[in-house]
This record gives structure tokens, sequence and C-alpha cells, in this order.
């Protein structure tokens, strides 16, 4: 059978019918709550390029802020949904080969002089290699720089990487127990070898670390079966009460296709904070953030049958940058898996 990009484009009929939900805010909402941080600006950027970078959320003002060699922006979009998704869709993406920090502007980061604007990330613990996962110490990406050095690019520095919390083995035990009531899906994965197509469904940007789906014939039929279920439950689905939405609760949301719109798709609530819940999008190996009255109620083990069409793949060389390569299909060959979390396998792209 021959694949392209195309058979990954949903029916019609699982789109949205009625339109975007919009947020209605109530009065007590500060402002600064409908605002979003974008860090980690060219320099020479204008607001009216930074309005253009947002024009999907239809931004109302945008601040923009110099200050020596660090250039952000506060945006305000108007509403906190329109905040989520643009997190969402923006943060850790390239822009005039910048990678993007878009965070919620609801908590004001404190500030040291000496210390660069943007959201610092995470000491990485374990790095990936062929070899397994050795324990080193790694400084975070952006170091405090003395203030003669200003502007001065740091020394490159040898790549290391940690694998993404929601693909260790800890975390995807849990919610196969949860969601599916088997662990089975996992002792499969061992199964996939030699030359493979996958079909990249999210990605961990500057990282090897991606999600994707196993072209084969079963997957077809799979998806074949799981959208045609979802698409009828669809309507027939009540939106859940709001006592309900909490940690391990299995349900249906929206989920943004890029340019094929939007579909309701199969999720599993990581956390919840106040009116928003953080999911776990089951098929494609990607959380976002959705208001709680948004989702339905999907809690029938009929709709879980099907294990995930997605596994998490890490690139044998090199890393990926670019949101571009989702929903396209990568050609290569599996190479192996990680020792200590062998249902990561390792793909060689061909090139």
């Amino acid at each position: 059978m021959s694949w392209n990009s195309s058979h990954f484009r949903p029916s019609a009929q699982l789109f949205e019918k009625n339109g975007v939900m919009e947020e209605q805010k109530a009065p007590r909402f500060r402002k600064r709550e409908t605002e979003v941080y974008v860090g980690n600006l060219p320099l020479d950027i204008s607001e009216e390029e930074i309005r253009c970078l947002l024009k999907d959320f239809n931004p109302l003002h945008v601040h923009k802020i110099q200050n020596g060699c660090k250039c952000f922006a506060f945006v305000d979009l108007g509403s906190m949904q329109k905040v989520a998704l643009a997190i969402q869709e923006l943060n850790g993406r390239l822009f005039h080969k910048r990678k993007l920090y878009v965070n919620s502007n609801r908590r004001s980061p404190k500030k040291s002089p000496d210390v660069a604007e943007q959201p610092q990330e995470l000491p990485v613990l374990e790095k990936a290699s062929g070899q397994g996962f050795a324990r080193t110490t790694a400084c975070a990406q952006f170091t405090p720089k003395a203030s003669g050095d200003a502007c001065v690019p740091e020394k490159p520095r040898t790549s290391v990487f940690a694998v993404p919390m929601e693909m260790r083995g800890s975390f995807l035990v849990l919610l196969l127990r949860e969601c599916f009531r088997d662990l089975g899906w996992l002792a499969t994965i061992h199964g996939i070898g030699g030359e493979v197509g996958l079909l990249v469904t999210s990605i961990v940007p500057q990282t090897p670390f991606f999600w994707a789906m196993h072209v084969t014939e079963t997957l077809h039929q799979n998806m074949q079966a799981l959208f045609g279920a979802l698409a009828e439950a669809e309507e027939q689905q009540p939106y859940l009460h709001d006592l309900a939405v909490r940690r391990g609760t299995r349900c249906l949301a929206e989920y943004h296709l890029g340019e094929y719109g939007r579909a309701w798709n199969r999720c599993w609530v990581l956390d919840r904070v106040d009116s928003w819940a953080v999911v776990m999008f089951i098929d494609f190996g990607r959380s976002a953030t959705i208001p709680v009255q948004s989702l339905r109620s999907l809690d029938s083990d009929n709709f879980w049958t099907i294990p995930p069409l997605t596994q998490p793949f890490m690139l044998e060389k090199g890393v990926l940058s670019s949101y571009q390569v989702i929903h396209h299909i990568l050609k290569g060959k599996i190479t192996g898996a990680l020792n200590l979390e062998s249902h990561i396998l390792k793909f060689e792209e061909f090139k």
C-alpha cells in the first residue's frame, strides 16, 4: 500500500460544527491574565511583526521591551483561552532562527539584572545516547553573564538531552493502566524493526525526541475505526460536570490538526488548575491546556479497546527543530532501543 501525508487527513465529519468556543471572562479577571509573554525575540523586530506572529489569535495590544541584548514582548490576546492556545502553538517554535519562549503572564517572574529575561530550562539529569542514559551534570541553557561580557556568544556545548517525562516508562504504565486497563501495547513496540515510515504527530523542539505513528495497514484500519466511532459519538457524549474533571479522567476534547482543522479525540486529564485542564491526547503524544467546560465524557471502555495510535521515538542523529515535520512521514530504519527506556525506539532517517 502506498502511503503519504494525505492518509492522515481526518474525515470532514470530525471537524467542529459550531465554531470555536469563545471564553466568557468574568469581570474579576485582571487584564494581565489575557496577556502572553513572548521571549527571545530578534532585537530588530517591530511591534507590527510581533502582531503578525500572533495574527491567528487576534492580538489587541503589543508592548515590546528591549533591554540590552534581550528583546521580549507582552501581548494582550483578549482571553485566557487564546493565551493557552498561543502557548500550545508557539512555545518552542523557531522564529528568525531563534527558539521562542511563550508563557502565560499570570505571574511576573522575579528578575535579576544579570540573568537573561527568557525563562531558564531545568538542569538536564540524564544523557541520551546509544549506550543508554548516563547520569551527568549539565548547565541550564541560559547562563548568567557578567556585565562586562554582554552580547558575547557562548561557546558551543555538547548536546545533552533528558527523556521527556511523558515518554518515560513510569508515566506510560500509569496512563495505560488507567485508560486502557492493559499494558500489552508496550510489549508490541519491540516488534518494530527494519525500514519504516513514521507519521510524526508531535515533537519536543530542539531535542531528538518525537511521537509518531508507525505506518502500516493495521494503523490505517485502527485510525478508520477509531475516528469513525468518535465522529458518531461526538454529539451524543455529554459535557463533563465540573466536579468530574480531575486527574485520571478519560474524556473527549478537540485537537488542533493544523491546516486540517480540528477533530474530537481521546484524552486523559493530567492535572487541573481552576477552570483549566491539562490533558494528554493519547493518539498524538501531545499535551494541551483546555477549558474544563469544553471536555466531553468518554469513559466507556468501548472507546478504549484500540491501543494508542502513536508511540515515542528518538532520532539516532540530530534533533528536530521545525514543527513543519508534524503530519508528515519520515522514512528510515529502526536501529535499536534505549537501554533504560526500552519502549523508546531509535530511528535513523534516510537522507
